[in-house]
């Protein structure tokens, strides 16, 4: 069915628009049999369900591209306003012609005229990627309404339908579930958005009460389900005789696990030792696919979260603590299930030859970043400490310094995206907000699992078996051009064409800039016009880490892609079993989806969460006077971020010494009679005016400015911008 879809749309895509009917298709194709014609009409039929193929009125077919028909997922914000991103320009659709479509839908867009290629309306919404939202309810003279926290969800006539099964107040948080969606095409009436109650969170003052709502907004719960748990208790505490059968027995090889100070769900462990022609690096993983088995209770669960969720003060965890923290974490002087990937590594960097299996360890030593940075330091206690095994981190590091070597020849990336910690008391209320530090020790872990990922996926890849791929595609050259723009009034030229970018081509212009003031700035702007890292069945690559193979193997504990590759690992290579290839690609390709959209869940209400106790914290500083650098612009103000990573915006109004206009040209404010310019990058020097921790804004205004009240604003007078963020550990 593949080869005669394809061969279908070569065929459109050599003719002209609307040429071929079905009979003149099956004519070129050569389609003689009743059972092939049947098949065509098929696949015509398919191709057309997924707006890749349209029929007009002459029952002509075309690609839908000839007929100005596009799907993709739609955004919309908070005016109603959407927007279908394309290759080479956006569509927008105005809120009129949404047709019921929520922000994240998956939509079908017809341009409106063929002259204007920018403007649209919603034809169909294919799929709704939004079930549940969270809101805050008001009643007001016995009114009952509610504000979802999103307000891109706000520009519909919300209705709530079960409001009389619940005792309410005004101030009430509460999860709702869509009943019922808002369809048609209207300039006056907004369409109705039927809401029902599923869970009252609390009252929105109420401790605690404000990053649930975050995480239930995002889908992301708490508790495990009952069957979930269940599973979970049934699972042996230990390792057992059984168990040990068909596992090669590595109890007496030294193994170490380094995490973080806090951490207890240790999922991967390491041993180490020179060799003549290098190094013999074991990268040990906890064996989770052995407890849990797929479409099992805990399974469900796992891939309904897809990744664990890392909170300001919480970890929301894949699985149960029970496993997390117990059989499937490699703590040290017990026996453990692992799947081990030993890699012989020469002096330059490469695996010269590898081996893969399940295994029982039993690590020798629960080791922090904190005391390896130390032993690395010379810390005179904590070497004495370690003094019988320090010799395993020296050559640790060794190891990853040659492995490194070879990925930085290569060209990998890295934006040195700095991340800030937010410290709460208990109450969750934030009392500090500090960088996060990284230390030798942390990059030596990251570069082990990085060149195991790249060695299980060549494995796989190999053998042409299915799984789970981590892709980073090459960025579009629309948005390397920008950047190059950008940068260039920035007075740093990127004089690499986009159409043929290389990822050294970045390394090395990143390079030459972190001395840089406005480093930072420019590493984040570059960051921005990177693609996003996804899952994918297929191997395309991953751009970033200047990779042709990569997968993520060494987290089964906290990512559920993780788990599927333990499983096809399984399998395919311990059991020999190929008998479900089909099956499984195709499951690949739903997996794919699944977890790429539950990792962007989590990454956005991790953001989220951070976002808003960056601005809790800043209502104790009002007042207060800060240094910052300028690292946004837009024609309503400037973004400054300051040294402790907290971002905020100093608007347009506040400018009180002359009327400054935005130069979309040069990204720039510029006072009309003063000539003064605020540019990106800029350093300045602020005051806290304000923040709202419910709307996750914070707002400055420049330090010992001239009073004058007269301002000119440009045409858009938009008020808001949302902060564009990413966790650097997430897009790899």
């Amino acid at each position: 069915m593949k080869k005669l879809k394809d061969s279908i749309l070569e065929l459109l895509k050599s003719g002209s628009s609307g040429q071929y009917d079905l009979k003149s298709i099956g004519s070129i194709l050569k389609i003689e049999s009743t059972a092939d014609f049947i098949m065509l009409n098929k696949a015509l039929n398919e191709l057309e369900d997924d707006f890749i193929v349209v029929r007009n009125k002459n029952n002509k077919y075309l690609l839908a591209k000839q007929a100005m028909v596009y799907r993709g997922i739609i955004s919309i914000n908070s005016k109603g306003k959407g927007f279908l991103d394309l290759d080479d320009y956006s569509i927008v659709i105005p809120k009129e012609y949404l047709n019921g479509a929520l922000n994240n839908d998956e939509v079908i867009v017809k341009l409106q005229n063929k002259k204007i290629y920018d403007l649209g309306y919603v034809e169909k919404v294919v799929k709704r990627n939004t079930s549940k939202v969270v809101g805050t309810i008001s009643i007001i003279k016995k009114t009952i309404s509610v504000a979802l926290d999103d307000d891109k969800f706000n520009i519909y006539d919300l209705k709530i339908i079960n409001a009389n099964k619940f005792k309410l107040v005004d101030g009430l948080k509460a999860q709702f579930h869509i009943k019922e969606y808002p369809y048609g095409k209207t300039r006056t009436n907004l369409p109705v958005m039927k809401l029902e109650i599923e869970k009252i969170i609390g009252h929105k003052d109420d401790p605690g009460v404000d990053i649930l709502s975050i995480l239930l907004n995002y889908d992301i719960n708490l508790e495990f389900n009952e069957a979930a748990l269940n599973q979970a208790e049934t699972i042996p505490l230990e390792v057992t005789m059984s168990q040990r059968e068909n596992r090669k027995d590595l109890t007496d090889l030294f193994v170490v696990s380094i995490d973080g100070d806090e951490a207890k769900d240790f999922d991967d462990a390491i041993s180490i030792e020179k060799i003549p022609e290098g190094y013999e690096l074991g990268v040990h993983i906890a064996d989770v696919s052995y407890y849990v088995k797929a479409n099992t209770p805990l399974d469900i669960e796992a891939r309904t979260r897809g990744t664990s969720t890392y909170l300001v003060d919480r970890v929301v965890p894949m699985l149960p603590h029970i496993l997390s923290n117990g059989i499937c974490s490699l703590i040290p002087n017990v026996e453990r299930l692992a799947i081990s990937c030993i890699m012989k590594i020469d002096n330059n960097g490469e695996v010269i030859d590898y081996e893969l299996f399940e295994s029982i360890i039993k690590s020798k030593q629960r080791m922090t970043y904190n005391n390896v940075n130390k032993i690395y330091s010379g810390d005179k206690f904590v070497n004495n400490k370690y003094k019988d095994i320090s010799y395993k981190f020296y050559l640790m590091k060794d190891c990853a310094q040659v492995i490194r070597k070879r990925r930085n020849k290569a060209g990998s990336i890295d934006f040195d995206k700095e991340e800030a910690i937010i410290k709460v008391d208990k109450n969750g209320k934030p009392i500090d907000i500090i960088k996060r530090e990284l230390g030798e020790a942390e990059n030596i872990i990251e570069d082990f699992m990085i060149c195991t990922n790249e060695c299980v996926a060549k494995h796989l890849k190999y053998l042409s078996v299915p799984t789970l791929y981590r892709i980073h595609e090459v960025p579009k050259v629309k948005k390397i051009e920008e950047f190059k723009r950008v940068s260039s009034l920035m007075g740093h030229t990127f004089r690499v064409k986009g159409s043929s970018l290389r990822p050294l081509d970045i390394q090395k212009y990143l390079d030459g800039l972190k001395e840089e003031d406005d480093y930072t700035v420019i590493s984040t702007l570059m960051l921005r016009s990177m693609q996003k890292a996804r899952y994918d069945a297929k191997p395309v690559g991953h751009f970033g880490l200047a990779l042709n193979d990569y997968l993520h193997f060494t987290s089964p504990i906290r990512r559920y892609p993780d788990l599927i590759v333990h499983r096809m690992l399984r399998k395919y290579c311990f059991n020999n079993n190929f008998n479900e290839i089909e099956n499984d690609e195709k499951l690949m390709n739903e997996l794919a989806i699944i977890t790429s959209e539950r990792e962007r869940a989590s990454i956005d209400a991790e953001r989220d969460v951070d976002s808003m106790k960056m601005a809790e914290y800043m209502q104790d500083h009002i007042g207060k006077v800060y240094e910052g650098i300028i690292s946004s612009i837009t024609n309503f103000g400037f973004f400054v971020e300051l040294d402790n990573l907290v971002e905020g915006l100093v608007h347009i109004h506040t400018l009180k010494d002359d009327y400054y206009n935005f130069d979309e040209l040069t990204l720039s404010l510029v006072g009309e009679r003063n000539r003064k310019r605020f540019k990106l990058g800029q350093k300045v020097k602020i005051r806290v005016t304000g923040a709202n921790k419910l709307a996750r804004t914070i707002d400055f205004e420049l330090y010992k400015n001239v009073s004058r009240t007269r301002v000119k604003y440009s045409n858009n007078k938009e008020k808001k911008a949302k902060k564009k963020n990413s966790k650097l550990s997430r897009w790899r």
